[in-house]
């Protein structure tokens, strides 16, 4: 199926438009956690722990990679596994590796992100840059040797603060920069849409940008939208609500930190904390798309 069509039947089972980030931090996770030996141990046992947590719940995860990668091929190993492990807990896996590359070095990312990292779990998804242009993009949008179509979420409107001295900068043409990009990632998403009229080529679009939501939304009707930013970046629920269509669809809200990092009631086990945190979010929004 589709990559797009995949996520939005996988959100309409779970009746959960949003996505739990993993982002494990030495020193962040809980108590028994932290004394579970190692730093590959911690993070195995912390993703792991949070996998099982939040699987009947949502619809996909995704994957700091970097958090990972800072530990070398240890830490690659345990990404990889986790992928593996998540994808047969039935979610929908994005990768948050933000690659781009000209020609044949993207070629060589898409493959390593889709065939090598995560060999049998591969991410149905990973996030990419698009300074470098289609080269740098058009890559990830594929179909794997087994048939399995994966895309690509472009980053256009980001959630960081500094972000704005690029992205809100106006051109001759009266748009901003995220606005050309937009413009941009809605013409490359054309070749790659599914039966549901979405392309494999999504947007990155904050939730702390949601005043500019609307205007990013009528530029890329047939793009689903990954926003971060929800929870403990700062972005409400009504930042979001214009990032949805009137259906219901078009957006994944993603958060990390809320939900993975939750104060625990006394006596609370951390994994139903986790569970109840991404309960939190769902209900928060769905109330949203209800309004």
């Amino acid at each position: 199926m589709h990559v797009a069509d995949r996520l939005i039947a996988a959100v309409e089972d779970k009746t959960a438009p949003v996505c739990v980030g993993l982002d494990p931090v030495l020193g962040r996770m809980p108590d028994p956690i932290c004394r579970a030996g190692g730093p590959l141990e911690q993070f195995r046992k912390f993703t792991f722990g949070v996998l099982d947590a939040v699987s009947p719940l949502v619809p996909a995860v995704k994957f700091q990679s970097a958090c990972y990668e800072r530990y070398g091929s240890g830490g690659v190993g345990v990404l990889n596994d986790a992928i593996t492990y998540a994808r047969e807990l039935g979610l929908l896996i994005i990768l948050d590796g933000k690659r781009a590359d000209i020609s044949q070095s993207a070629e060589h990312y898409a493959a390593a992100a889709f065939d090598a990292v995560a060999q049998d779990g591969h991410p149905d998804l990973i996030t990419v840059n698009p300074y470098l242009g289609s080269d740098g993009v058009l890559p990830f949008i594929m179909e794997r040797n087994d048939g399995r179509s994966v895309g690509a979420f472009v980053l256009v409107r980001t959630s960081n603060p500094s972000g704005d001295a690029i992205q809100a900068a106006r051109l001759e043409s009266g748009l901003t920069v995220a606005e050309h990009v937009a413009s941009r990632v809605a013409e490359w998403g054309k070749q790659s849409i599914g039966q549901r009229g979405y392309s494999a080529l999504g947007a990155v679009i904050g939730a702390t940008k949601g005043i500019e939501g609307r205007s990013l939304r009528e530029l890329m009707p047939e793009q689903m939208f990954l926003v971060p930013g929800y929870g403990a970046q700062g972005g409400s629920a009504d930042d979001v609500r214009a990032m949805f269509k009137s259906d219901g669809t078009g957006a994944i809200v993603t958060a990390s930190r809320s939900v993975t990092y939750p104060e625990q009631a006394p006596g609370e086990p951390w994994r139903d904390a986790v569970a109840r945190a991404a309960r939190s979010l769902i209900d928060s929004i769905r109330s949203v798309i209800a309004a």
